[in-house]
């Protein structure tokens, strides 16, 4: 029993030293409807002059869980993606950080943001996008990527 309780208790240390901290941000809990271009992909024509749009987790690309889950809405907001020239964009779920306060959260009015990795031709590291799946705002496009 002494050893279940321990591990549990570095998984948990483990779980907020990956968030930073477990104090709740908030994001607003917007709920902008997205527009589908196909099954896979949004409509994003926005361009982004906010330079931690996506890179942080206080700036997150919200897009919401309306009209499919919100993993699809990630994969959907990611295939609109392209390199700075155009390069096919490559992506990984790397997990799930940084609990907040949302209206729009499965349980007790919150939720994570989920990390991605993104890489493609030329990229020297790959770049790593907050997004959160609970509240939807209007897509825009990081600094340093273009639309497909």
């Amino acid at each position: 029993m002494k050893a279940i309780f321990f591990i549990l208790s570095i998984l948990i240390v483990l779980f907020c030293a990956s968030c930073g901290s477990l104090k709740y941000g908030t994001y607003g809990s917007p709920n902008i409807e997205q527009t589908l271009l196909n099954d896979n992909t949004f409509v994003v024509n926005e361009y982004s002059k906010d330079a931690t749009y996506g890179y942080t987790q206080e700036n997150p690309i919200m897009v919401g869980s309306q009209g499919g889950s919100g993993p699809l809405n990630e994969r959907r907001f990611l295939n609109a993606l392209t390199g700075p020239n155009g390069e096919p964009i490559t992506y990984k779920r790397l997990g799930s950080c940084c609990a907040f306060k949302t209206k729009n959260g499965m349980f007790d009015n919150g939720g994570l943001l989920d990390k991605y990795e993104i890489a493609h031709k030329g990229l020297d590291e790959p770049i790593i996008l907050y997004i959160n799946m609970y509240d939807s705002d209007i897509l825009k496009i990081p600094v340093g990527f273009e639309k497909k």
